[in-house]
């Protein structure tokens, strides 16, 4: 039932009720139940595993999870903020719960693979017994970490009750998504806040009774959501409140026509939207002390003319941009750039451009006209030891249309169980030394493109057969030569040579001998 609200003194109160009503029933589920699974209290990490990570995580209406290696790098720079952090917030109330879970352990990877698909460390927040998962986005610094999670272990909405209240959530720098109800309708609340908990990682929520006392925009009569933004046109409203038309609202809007990567840090939070949009993502990276001018116009109303087509835009400072530039295999100096990445995953760079061959490039591109732009590392001069190098642009010969029943090595450099099985790998290479049939090689995963949909690879080394009759098997036991070449036997798709001697152990036998450890 839906009822107008008067212009009573306790309109506000009765909102507020139902809201909390409304966000009870949603955690019902997650209560904690006396917090069942306890805790040293000394320990304020706390330590998961295979075999207490779904109880302790379905017993807890919040708990934030490191997935670490203990070899990382990185994994070791977090260590002591991650339990400075830890230590404070235990503290507060709520207590919000910090935990970890090692990764290169063979028993905990299966769990790990769902939340590392980007490597380590990675950060998680687990609510309502882990039926909702956020990605942690803020820094990982001990400050930056303790004031994130505190403002996630509030309420995923704040209610507006007066002006102020408005200039302070409200600050004009940052997008905030706005849930106006002059009239109460128990479904368009619960669904509100419902988003509120879904997306609350990447947006600032409010709500409200009364429109009059929001910075922008006019009276409302009915529930409506207002999306506030510092660029384009600075707000919008939508009315529809079923969940996916309130996302995709949401997403389409905080993208703006043309996002900016630059040395301002206010900025990051709309370039991210920009990388999470759907579409095709058209960058641009200039030198902005030098060829800004001569762009940003053009560049702009190219943006302008592609709204709405399922493209949107970045205009990157090459510098700010480097790393990124260096992911795709491109470099500072071939700007200015533009490259393209499409919905498919397909690439298309065109570097040294003009600013008025912007729209015809584009146009080339999207007509299909142009040659998809592959990362590689360069072509091998010399590729004769055991183990041969492919690299992207030879991928296809020497894998995938060779003839031959192929071993494939994705490695990384100085991956630490790379190197390990560096030497395994060359005695395998050896072992079919005189089987024309069967070649040996290897790829850098992290230097080359790899075709997605033939390969999943989320860690190093992962290995692979293709057979010469074109089947793919992936090898899951113990890095081990005999059962790596028990592997080769088994699946490859041309005869073994008669006088080939296999191994006398299985794969299976070889699997227990010792836990195969993988680097994310």
């Amino acid at each position: 039932m839906v009822r107008k609200l008067g212009v009573m003194a306790n309109s506000g109160s009765i909102f507020t009720t139902l809201l909390v009503v409304v966000v009870a029933l949603l955690a019902v589920s997650a209560e904690n139940e006396g917090d069942k699974i306890v805790q040293s209290k000394e320990e304020f990490v706390w330590t998961l595993d295979h075999t207490n990570f779904s109880d302790i995580i379905s017993h807890h209406k919040m708990i934030v999870v490191e997935f670490y290696a203990p070899s990382c790098g990185y994994c070791q720079q977090l260590e002591p903020k991650y339990e400075q952090a830890a230590s404070v917030l235990s503290s507060h109330d709520p207590p919000v719960i910090l935990a970890k879970m090692d990764t290169t352990i063979p028993e905990n990877a299966a769990l790990a693979r769902n939340y590392t698909l980007n490597g380590v460390p990675n950060i998680r927040i687990f609510r309502n017994g882990g039926k909702t998962v956020h990605e942690y986005k803020g820094t990982r610094e001990t400050e930056g970490i303790i004031a994130y999670l505190k403002k996630h272990a509030g309420p995923a909405s704040l209610e507006i009750k007066s002006k102020e209240d408005a200039a302070n959530l409200i600050d004009g720098k940052k997008i905030v998504v706005a849930g106006i109800f002059p009239e109460l309708s128990l479904e368009k609340i619960q669904n509100f806040t419902a988003l509120a908990e879904d997306l609350r990682v990447d947006y600032d929520f409010v709500h409200t009774l009364d429109a009059k006392l929001l910075p922008r925009g006019g009276l409302v009569d009915k529930p409506s959501i207002r999306l506030f933004k510092p660029f384009d046109e600075l707000y919008a409203d939508f009315e529809d409140f079923q969940l996916e038309a309130m996302q995709n609202f949401i997403e389409e809007t905080s993208v703006p026509i043309m996002a900016i990567l630059d040395d301002n840090p206010e900025n990051q939070q709309f370039v991210n939207h920009f990388l999470h949009s759907p579409g095709d993502k058209v960058f641009l990276f200039l030198n902005f002390s030098t060829d800004l001018d001569a762009f940003k116009s053009k560049y702009y109303d190219l943006a302008v003319s592609y709204k709405g087509k399922e493209a949107n835009f970045l205009l990157g400072d090459a510098e700010t941009g480097k790393r990124a530039l260096q992911y795709f295999g491109l470099d500072t100096d071939q700007t200015p750039l533009v490259f393209v990445l499409s919905m498919d995953g397909t690439k298309y760079v065109q570097r040294h451009v003009q600013p008025d061959n912007l729209a015809s490039w584009l146009k080339d591109c999207k007509d299909g006209k142009l040659k998809p732009y592959l990362k590689s590392q360069p072509i091998p001069e010399v590729n004769n030891e055991p183990v041969k190098v492919v690299v992207a642009e030879t991928l296809e010969d020497m894998v995938l249309n060779s003839g031959k029943d192929v071993l494939v090595e994705f490695y990384r450099l100085g991956c630490k169980y790379c190197e390990e099985f560096t030497p395994v790998l060359d005695e395998i290479a050896l072992s079919f030394e005189k089987d024309p049939d069967v070649l040996i090689v290897k790829i850098d995963g992290t230097e080359n493109d790899i075709p997605r949909d033939l390969f999943e690879v989320q860690g190093f080394p992962t290995l692979y057969l293709r057979s010469a009759t074109g089947s793919l098997s992936r090898f899951e036991g113990n890095r081990t030569k005999e059962a790596i070449i028990e592997f080769i036997q088994t699946n490859r798709g041309t005869p073994a040579p008669s006088n080939f001697v296999k191994s006398d152990l299985t794969v299976s036998e070889m699997a227990q001998k010792e836990p195969v450890k993988d680097e994310l």
